[in-house]
């Protein structure tokens, strides 16, 4: 044998084991290979075998469940020959066969899904991939029926070429095309490999469960049917064409239950979202009928503005077996895709209050993705990136594409570049199975598995159910306009139900009569149900029940709670916060910042911004309340300016003080999130639904960067309790304040939070102390609502010796202060000219000035909670100078920042007391594009320009009108 008689690329992949077995046998004895292999082993050496594989792998020592490898070659090889000798050339034939099979094997374990039978509609007649036609591997049609040492490879010891074929089309080339030799786990690619050869890939179902499948589907089309009949051209985004992924959810929740899982959230887009609320969530039909009448989904009395009701949720309690399921479908607004990470934070919260925080099993998440959707949005690729962080992981979410092979108009070759929708799950080697849509007995067969390797290896799978759209993006468009190919095609193409009708009917377990009232006694229940719905009043809400239950809709004016803490507590606290263990070796210049905190502690005097928030988090936390607070860099702060985690400087072990304050004390929760804001923002939200009594937070590494997660902000923080009854308490921290750092790290864009402020939905804070933000943070928690909090928060002020609190400003007797007084306690009201209100940073730069300037006719007020406006406690202030001329000062321009916002707001307070001036006036930048220079020194001039605007005094008469 010479190097021309061997194809050198058998030394590599699934054919390493197999030649290194020869090559050792070799080694032992020569005279035991055959002369061909003799020869080449010794002209070659050892080099040119592949080696044993990486240190750190397992060794095997022969191919899997051979005991004598050369002899069962040798046995083939011998029944090739016949009765005849055994010649080198039957063996070097009998061993290259064998070769040559594995690697058509492989091919096909790879590639297989190219082959299989995927498109209902079967617009595209797909190639033959090269790899998987025998003839690659130099067979010849008659080489078919030849015996084939494949060493149980399929089971096998030996199968014929066209044994082979069989076997391997059937499992990799039906209705299910698997995707699986990307992962680089051994046990989850040998788990998927064994479970789905050993069965050629299918189930065989009962007569029962056929049935059952059956009912299943005429359930989900029939409800399509008669909405459509009853309301033809009304938006429904109905799932016709893709009813089969009815009973593929049913399948999940079923042996789901059956391996220990315990409740289920579901995301979901517009389409099918009525059948899954009907069909798997029990939503009663009459309730559906009453939406579709025009009423509210909700009580009346409940308030709220509602959704439309393709966008609405639900939750139910299932019984599977004896198995009992609580199911929860998140609200969702028509941005696709940006629901998935909310509900990954509702998993793991849920997961947090079922302890189950090692292999989070319990809960899982299902997320259906459109096929264009899954592909396009890039928070997809950052949801699956959660699946194996700290702080993010779920044990793993069953993704279900639901693939109509179109997104609204647009055909798959202008959609993607990738061969495949699903392709972006490859980023964290998720399995995937491709199904045909029509044969739902494979769809649900690929449930199955996937839901068993979700529970055994906490991993995140993929089912792409390849079906169709059988109207156009909604009810009452024209699909044909774009796609007249396809819908002509979907025009003669037999529903789900009836192709499965017809397959029962022929094998004999159901009669034509039989499938026909199954059609007809749905029908007769929906046309009852639909009767009743115009009579039908939904009796109560769905919200503020199990944790929710001790909480209620924001109620009263002062709303300050209970946010104080006992002097001991602070004590305590601090002192754990500023204990290093001895077997802690922090970096100095850490040393340094945490003596500095615990002589602020030791004098109850300069706590800074970091120290008072450690204080906030440690008070929660012995008051039996998780925080949990995630961002870019969160651990040491983006300024380094938190430090909540210690690390080793040898070792680099972790400590974090704030879990070792006291036994029996809540989870303190602090993570560097990626590099991703909507994601993570949407995680954190879904989080704070779920979990009511946690402190929630997300921090943006600068404000503005929130402007990747806007989304987030729009459809789900600021409107999702008026549209869904939906509370949250979650925190959003945002370094906000002009210190010439240029356009991107200046503002937060506080205006755009304050635009979307209305009928109490939130609250935006821009604090000016320590204690005040302290309070903030508390009173989230110690009220009976929840209610998001936006907060601007410092960056120069965080090392600024003047932004520092006393201990005793959060001990006995204290809380949040909406608006802050003047500190100068000398000045007196009666020569006040002029009231400057500001909020923020800006109020260090006017004190110093007026202090320099020694100003004894200028009051300086903070407005520290921006909305809900503080009309009341504002009144109580400006009215004790009625005849002092009011200013609003700003750092931002003037089409920025809060003075759109509170312009007339504050003229209703001067209005309301009739002051000397009826309007504020402005001073701060004017108008810009861009928030803030990218020159230092012009910075500095409009920071002074805008100072001294505000403080000077001018003689004017009465203002009726804003400086323009």
């Amino acid at each position: 044998m010479n190097d021309q008689n061997i194809d050198q690329s058998f030394l590599s992949g699934a054919n390493a084991t197999f030649i290194n077995d020869l090559h050792k046998e070799w080694k032992a004895n020569p005279n035991s290979v055959p002369k061909e292999w003799d020869l080449w082993f010794k002209n070659n050496g050892d080099d040119v075998i592949l080696d044993d594989g990486p240190s750190w792998a397992k060794k095997n020592s022969q191919v899997i469940g051979a005991i004598d490898t050369v002899a069962s070659v040798r046995a083939v090889a011998r029944g090739i020959a016949g009765k005849g000798d055994l010649s080198a050339t039957d063996l070097r034939a009998a061993t290259t066969d064998s070769i040559r099979a594995i690697m058509l094997i492989r091919a096909f374990r790879i590639n297989g899904h190219l082959l299989a039978k995927l498109d209902p509609l079967n617009l595209q007649e797909g190639d033959v991939h090269p790899e998987l036609n025998p003839k690659t591997y130099g067979f010849k049609d008659d080489d078919w029926d030849r015996p084939i040492f494949i060493d149980n490879v399929l089971g096998m010891e030996s199968a014929t070429l066209r044994q082979i074929m069989e076997i391997v089309k059937e499992t990799y080339c039906g209705s299910i095309g698997i995707e699986f030799m990307h992962v680089q786990d051994p046990a989850q690619k040998a788990w998927i490999q064994e479970r789905i050869e050993s069965i050629r890939n299918t189930t065989e179902f009962t007569k029962r469960g056929k049935k059952a499948i059956y009912e299943r589907l005429v359930g989900a089309e029939t409800f399509e049917q008669f909405l459509h009949k009853k309301y033809a051209g009304t938006k429904r985004f109905g799932l016709d064409g893709s009813e089969s992924v009815v009973p593929a959810i049913e399948q999940i929740l079923k042996r789901g239950s059956q391996l220990g899982m315990k409740e289920v959230v579901i995301a979901m887009a517009h389409r099918g979202r009525l059948n899954l609320l009907y069909n798997i969530l029990n939503k009663p039909f009459r309730a559906i009928i009453s939406e579709f009448l025009g009423n509210q989904a909700n009580p009346e009395e409940a308030g709220g503005s509602g959704d439309v009701k393709y966008h609405m949720g639900a939750s139910a309690d299932r019984e599977f077996d004896g198995n009992n399921v609580h199911l929860s479908l998140q609200p969702n607004p028509s941005h696709l895709e940006v629901v998935a990470p909310v509900v990954i934070g509702r998993v793991r919260a849920k997961q947090n209050q079922h302890n189950d925080t090692n292999d989070r099993l319990s809960v899982l998440g299902i997320v259906l993705h459109g096929d264009a959707a899954f592909a396009g949005q890039g928070v997809v690729a950052e949801t699956f990136d959660f699946s194996g962080l700290r702080g993010y992981r779920t044990g793993g979410t069953i993704h279900i594409v639901v693939n109509n092979q179109i997104g609204f108009t647009t055909s798959p070759n202008y959609s993607r570049s990738s061969p495949y929708c699903t392709d972006v799950a490859k980023m964290v080697m998720a399995p995937i199975m491709h199904i045909n849509g029509d044969d739902p007995e494979a769809v649900i067969h690929a449930s199955r598995i996937a839901t068993e390797f979700r529970q055994k290896f906490a991993c995140d799978v993929v089912l792409d159910i390849i079906s169709y759209r059988r109207y156009g993006h909604n009810e009452g468009d024209e699909p044909a306009f774009t796609q007249p190919i396809m819908y002509k095609k979907i025009g003669s193409h037999d529903s789900i139900s009836t192709i499965y009708g017809k397959k029962l009917v022929k094998e004999g377990i159901l009669t034509d009569q039989e499938a026909k009232d199954e059609v007809d006694n749905h029908n007769k229940f929906l046309e009852k149900e639909f009767q009743a719905g115009a009579n039908y009043k939904p009796n109560k809400a769905d919200w503020l029940e199990g944790q929710w239950a001790n909480l209620r809709a924001a109620h009263g004016d002062d709303r300050r709670g209970e946010t104080s803490v006992s002097t001991d507590d602070l004590k305590l606290i601090g002192n754990a916060i500023t204990t290093i263990p001895e077997n802690i070796q922090v970096n100095k210049k850490l040393a340094r910042i945490v003596e500095a905190r615990k002589k602020a502690i030791d004098t109850g005097e300069g706590i800074d911004w970091s120290t008072a928030e450690h204080l906030a988090f440690g008070s929660l936390l012995i008051e039996g309340h998780p925080v949990r607070l995630s961002g870019q860099d969160s651990c040491r702060g983006t300024f380094s300016q938190r430090h909540a985690v210690f690390v080793d400087q040898v070792k680099e072990e972790r400590y974090t003080p704030l879990n070792n304050i006291k036994e029996n004390q809540e989870n303190f929760e602090v993570i560097d999130s990626p590099l991703s804001e909507a994601s993570v923002l949407g995680f954190e939200y879904g989080y704070s639904l779920t979990e009511p009594t946690a402190l929630v937070m997300w921090e943006a590494q600068f404000g503005d960067f929130a402007n990747g997660a806007q989304v987030i902000v729009d459809q789900f923080i600021s409107s999702g309790e008026a549209k869904w009854l939906r509370m949250s308490g979650l925190v959003m921290l945002l370094p906000h304040g002009y210190e010439g750092q240029g356009p991107e790290h200046s503002s937060a864009r506080l205006e755009r939070y304050l635009q979307l402020c209305g009928e109490d939905n939130m609250q935006v804070l821009n604090c000016s102390t320590p204690a005040n933000y302290f309070h903030a943070l508390r009173r989230q928690l110690k009220r009976d609502f929840r209610k998001p909090l936006i907060i601007m928060t410092p960056k120069s002020l965080l090392r600024n010796k003047m932004c520092v609190s006393k201990l005793s400003d959060m001990a006995e007797q204290t809380a949040f202060r909406r608006v802050i007084k003047d500190p100068d306690i000398n000045l007196k009201d009666k020569n006040i000219k002029k009231v400057v209100i500001c909020s923020g940073k800006v109020f260090y730069n006017l004190y110093e000035e007026r202090e320099k300037r020694k100003l004894e006719n200028v009051k300086i007020l903070r407005l520290e909670q921006i909305y809900p406006f503080p009309h009341r406690t504002l009144k109580e202030e400006l009215s004790k100078t009625p005849d002092a001329e009011v200013v609003w000062c700003q750092e931002e321009p003037k089409n920025m920042g809060s003075w759109f916002f509170v312009d007339r707001k504050i003229e209703d307070v001067l209005m309301s007391y009739k002051g000397k001036f009826l309007r504020p006036t402005y001073a701060g930048r004017e108008e810009a594009a861009s928030p803030a220079t990218g020159s230092l020194s012009r910075h500095n001039k409009e920071q002074a320009d805008l100072v001294n605007q505000a403080l000077t005094i001018e003689n004017k008469k009465t203002s009726k009108h804003a400086a323009e």
